[in-house]
């Protein structure tokens, strides 16, 4: 049997060789339960030596592999890139930051041979994280789990374990904006759930800064839900629901106490809160284009440069 790790990188070459020494930590493993180990690392076009790290690596291991991109296309299409190489009868998903633990693949693996056909990981607590990043990171699934039908376990982490059966119905959802936490979700199987304490980086900085997650919060809500574009008309019922008693009640007033409307400060702010909400509904109709718009253009999803 074959064991695929996909192990998606961007500017990782100070990582690159430390998960490697890690996850061969559970080679007995492997080799205990007839596993062969292949180790797909997804170049996302890094600009420091990430790629060189990972050729040394290939002249001492056939069993790693390079997968570079022609430019930075993302995380999400690096994810997709490595469940289309992978050639295992299981697939694991991992970060080269370590902070997806390898010592955690005997447990997961003895979950499938259990009968799971996935089994994901999330994290128990957010310590270490930013206050506000991780204010808004429990928001955001909050919301999500009660404006979608799909299931988003908050702290869901990418690295996860999965069969064959399970990569071949992820890979059939070919769509340009991805969002893999949902589409784990909306693809179903019966998945085991892991928690662990957060790990902090090994080295180097994070590339995900509150405004890339912010982003990229938006492409999971576009992706699994419809609910944004449903307040958006609600607001627009409303509105005119208001203005239809506003005018009801000034047309009553004048008529009973002959008090003639006046005040245009107010009717100025009326127009701005008005003109608010409805550039607001039009904007979020334009992110639901926009994401249209890049679907029916049909591109790919990432481009290679070079592969080993």
């Amino acid at each position: 049997m074959l064991l695929s790790v996909i192990v998606p990188c961007f500017n990782e070459e100070e990582n690159v060789a430390a998960f490697y020494k890690e996850l061969m930590k559970n080679r007995p493993f492997f080799e205990k339960e007839g596993l062969q180990t292949e180790i797909l690392y997804i170049n996302d076009g890094s600009a420091d030596n990430t790629a060189a790290e990972v050729k040394r690596l290939h002249e001492r291991d056939r069993f790693v592999h390079l997968v570079s991109f022609s430019r930075n296309f993302g995380k999400e299409a690096a994810i997709y890139a490595g469940l289309q190489k992978a050639k295992g009868d299981f697939v694991a998903i991992m970060d080269a930051d370590l902070q997806d633990p390898p010592s955690l693949l005997p447990e997961m693996f003895s979950y499938l041979k259990q009968g799971y056909d996935s089994v994901a990981t999330r994290r128990a607590t957010r310590k270490g994280e930013p206050v506000i990043r991780s204010f808004f990171a429990r928001l955001f699934y909050r919301i999500m789990n009660r404006i979608s039908k799909t299931e988003i376990v908050d702290g869901a982490r990418d690295y996860r374990l999965m069969t064959r059966q399970v990569v071949d119905s992820i890979l059939k959802l070919c769509e340009y904006n991805r969002f893999t936490k949902g589409i784990y979700g909306w693809v179903g199987y019966e998945t085991k759930w892991i928690s662990y304490e957060n790990v902090e980086r090994a080295n180097g900085k994070t590339k995900f800064n509150f405004w890339r997650l912010f982003l990229y919060s938006l492409d999971g809500i576009m992706a699994f839900s419809t609910v944004p574009l449903a307040i958006s008309s609600v607001m627009g019922v409303l509105f005119c629901l208001a203005a239809f008693l506003a005018i009801l009640a000034l047309i009553i007033k004048n008529l009973l106490y002959h008090d003639p409307v006046a005040g245009w400060p107010s009717m100025v702010c009326i127009i701005l809160l008005v003109s608010g909400v409805q550039l607001f509904s039009v904007g979020i109709l334009g992110q639901y284009l926009a994401k249209t718009y890049l679907e029916v253009k049909r591109r790919p999803i990432y481009l290679i440069k070079e592969e080993l």
